[in-house]
């Protein structure tokens, strides 16, 4: 069965049978019908997920594969901060008249910095910099979370911070003579929402990332401050984590590509990929 499945199911079994409730507390975020949406919530969650065994894409649901890798290189690729560049629409209530999501997410990862030694470039490029480079470096990092900008963000970010690091096993065995693992720290989560979807997303950040520096993707860590299961959403929880599970599909990824701004969505999919009924309709809390 999915490794996925298994992780997501103790993590939800694990928030609502020993979770902190926010019942009796001033709540920001609120339904569409403007009753505060109150979560019951456990802090500092860490998942761990080896990509080099299987693709930690959950199966007691689908995830919407191609919208996730949409999403992704949204952000990491494109830097863009604006809705009309992404082919989903779960930024939409975010957004501004003109589309922009402000100064958060993909604005900045393409602020360019100087790194020293020449070197004026972005975030994204300075990780590709680094991993070609210097790859044994403990310095291979990026944060989104910036605090001069916070008031022109439409949304704080929740996943705010990725740090790569490049192991080789001891006999130096590792195909391209190492393996890229990677850790998500993710401030706030809506579990139900966002979970398999952010799970995927950085699961195939680091494949991507992988195979443009000649690397093999390793481990993935996934660190949620405040991972949470809204009130609306305990009754879809409990059915969601009683569903039979099925195997991990396997992630293709065009082998062709070498250049990390050349990957499409349609450079990866998901192949044999079998789940449970999707479910629809989920109420966001904004």
């Amino acid at each position: 069965m999915s490794r996925a499945d298994e992780i997501f199911v103790d993590m939800c079994r694990g928030i609502l049978d020993g979770g902190c409730s926010s019942e009796g507390q001033e709540v920001r975020a609120r339904w569409e019908d403007g009753a505060p949406a109150h979560t019951v919530k456990r802090f500092g969650v860490v998942n761990r997920y080896d990509l080099s065994c299987e693709f930690p894409a959950l199966t007691l649901r689908p995830v919407p594969f191609a919208l996730c890798v949409d999403e992704l290189l949204w952000i990491w690729q494109r830097k863009s901060n604006n809705i009309s560049d992404l082919s989903s629409h779960i930024w939409d209530s975010w957004a501004d008249e003109c589309g922009s999501i402000g100064k958060a997410y993909g604005y900045q990862l393409g602020v360019k910095y100087d790194f020293g030694g020449g070197r004026v470039m972005d975030q994204v490029d300075n990780v590709l910099w680094q991993l070609k480079h210097t790859p044994y470096s403990r310095r291979i990092m990026t944060n989104i979370y910036n605090f001069s900008d916070i008031a022109q963000m439409g949304l704080e970010p929740c996943a705010y911070s990725m740090t790569f690091n490049v192991t080789r096993d001891v006999t130096g065995g590792t195909a391209g003579g190492g393996r890229l693992n990677a850790i998500l720290h993710q401030r706030s989560q809506d579990v139900l929402a966002a979970n398999g979807w952010n799970v995927c997303q950085y699961a195939v950040l680091v494949h991507l990332l992988a195979q443009v520096s000649g690397l093999e993707a390793g481990e993935f860590v996934h660190v949620i401050a405040d991972a949470h299961i809204y009130d609306r959403h305990i009754p879809i929880i409990e059915e969601l984590i009683a569903r039979p599970q099925h195997p991990a599909p396997r992630l293709w990824i065009d082998e062709s590509v070498k250049d990390f701004y050349s990957f499409t969505p349609e450079s990866v999919r998901l192949e044999g990929y079998k789940a449970g009924a999707q479910i629809k309709g989920i109420e966001i809390a904004v």
